[in-house]
């Protein structure tokens, strides 16, 4: 990356003096850019320098998330057109067009309102204690990961 991005400053003012050309991950890499002519500039640099090591950027994995852009344009490689897409999903969370996290928190309102939906029956039990009933409530309820409930709890097992 740092062999493609070496030409010029097509990334995002991050600081005073530091520029954020992209985000490196484990399997794969996010373009930052201000303009649609810089994206297409360091796009073209980073296939050319994945090119000549053997490299290649694989078209159909290859998204274009716009944040607020005035340039419709779409982002080529090899001649051909790069998908736009409105949000995509990355460890998780989902990142969309509007920029903000409303999406995501959307999304796990909903899970966290289709797990307490599923447990219905466990609330209502008469088998049950309201303690265990809330036991469970305290494991289950950390938007979607489980987790222990804190060590008072586990007197009423």
């Amino acid at each position: 990356m740092k062999n493609s991005t070496s030409e010029g400053k097509h990334g995002i003012k991050w600081t005073a003096q530091n520029q954020l050309d992209d985000l490196d991950f484990t399997n794969g890499l996010a373009l930052l850019s201000h303009t649609h002519e810089k994206m297409q500039i360091t796009k073209d640099s980073v296939a050319a320098v994945s090119a000549s090591v053997g490299l290649s950027i694989h078209k159909e994995k290859t998204k274009v998330l716009k944040f607020k852009a005035e340039n419709s344009d779409p982002i080529t490689l090899d001649g051909e057109t790069l998908e736009n897409v409105e949000s995509f999903k990355y460890l998780g969370s989902i990142i969309d067009e509007q920029g903000g996290s409303d999406a995501d928190v959307n999304e796990r309102t909903g899970k966290s309102r289709t797990a307490f939906l599923q447990l219905k029956n466990i609330w209502n039990s008469k088998q049950l204690s309201t303690p265990t009933s809330w036991l469970f409530c305290c494991t289950e309820l950390k938007l979607g990961e489980l987790q222990q409930p804190p060590p008072r709890m586990y007197k009423y097992l």
